[in-house]
């Protein structure tokens, strides 16, 4: 017994340092992917423009794909180790429900003008789109009365995140002319990552992951029962709610500035755990790293597949993501028979 705990360390440890050598090799291949393939990377240094499309426009946007990635994993550890359940997703707090409500608002009544310039209106839908996503995870706490009940929270998250789209829904309705900008929202994009929301997404990414690990106990506690965790000597409530704080964080960073992404936050934990069994503070690390590598190789397939056009990533993502759990679940059921 002494001995499996080092043995599961070197296996987590190689399968972390195989996923960043699988997010270095993918961010060297973004940077040739495009209308213009790698022409742009061999002429970088002598032409201007292919350094600009270079540096402006590829390099940020493959890294805010892992990063959003990261995020979507982190959370989805963190979100299916807090409720016990290994089909948490994410955004069952409201939170996406909350985001696209955010710049539906700030779409209809902010107005589009022609006169903005790219930038202020980019920074005016994330700033909406994380505020959005913020309230509503506030709202589901306010209705479920804090965080002492897992059960009730998860049914207003529910309700909050069904209300939230009904009122998005409806607004659309109203406001016809968000609609478009409101579609590419709900499937998802990473063609707008800058540098700045790429240093905010770091930063993010980090302050998260820190919280994550220095929170670990609390989840391995979770996972034992509630009961086991107090008689650990836990305080779940106020380290509930600073999970549940963390998790609002990453998903409001990750959302804002790439849309509505499906299923990397619930596929990724589920990756992980079938690589290596481990404790929660090297399993949200791995989620991480494992939805970062996701949500990247479905970037780059959405810019690669009809090149020089490109699908919407949320879509790869949801069809990927559709597939291997619809896979898990028959593999589990023909496992159980043959048992």
């Amino acid at each position: 017994m002494t001995g499996a705990a080092p043995a599961v360390h070197g296996r987590a440890a190689m399968w972390a340092a195989m996923l960043i050598a699988l997010a270095l090799a993918g961010c060297a291949l973004g940077a040739g992917i495009g209308s213009t393939g790698f022409e742009d990377v061999l002429h970088a240094r002598s032409d201007p423009v292919a350094w600009r499309i270079l540096w402006d426009i590829r390099l940020p946007r493959t890294l805010g794909a892992w990063l959003a990635g990261a995020l979507l994993g982190l959370s989805g550890a963190i979100a299916q180790g807090l409720f016990r359940n290994p089909l948490a997703d994410p955004y069952l707090l409201g939170s996406a429900s909350g985001a696209s409500m955010g710049v539906g608002l700030m779409l209809a009544f902010g107005g589009v003008s022609p006169l903005a310039t790219q930038w202020l209106m980019h920074l005016g839908l994330t700033g909406a789109a994380f505020v959005g996503a913020a309230g509503a995870v506030l709202l589901t706490l306010v209705l479920a009365r804090g965080v002492q009940h897992t059960l009730r929270l998860l049914l207003a998250g529910v309700i909050v995140g069904v209300v939230l789209g009904a009122c998005n829904a409806l607004l659309m309705l109203r406001y016809p002319p968000v609609m478009q900008t409101m579609q590419a929202f709900m499937l998802g994009s990473t063609a707008f990552i800058g540098w700045d929301s790429l240093g905010l997404m770091a930063l993010v990414w980090l302050v998260c992951s820190l919280a994550a690990w220095s929170l670990s106990r609390v989840l391995d506690g979770l996972a034992l029962g509630e009961e086991t965790a107090v008689s650990l000597g836990l305080r779940l409530a106020p380290l509930r709610a600073i999970l549940i704080a963390v998790l609002a964080l990453a998903i409001g960073a990750a959302v804002a500035q790439t849309g509505i992404i499906a299923f990397v936050g619930l596929a990724s934990p589920h990756l992980a755990r079938s690589l290596v069994k481990t404790t929660h503070g090297r399993l949200t690390l791995l989620s991480s790293l494992m939805g970062g590598a996701l949500l990247l190789a479905a970037d780059l397939l959405a810019r690669w597949i009809i090149a020089p056009q490109e699908l919407p990533v949320g879509v790869l993502t949801a069809l990927i993501g559709g597939v291997y759990l619809l896979w898990r679940m028959h593999a589990g059921s023909v496992h159980k028979d043959a048992g």
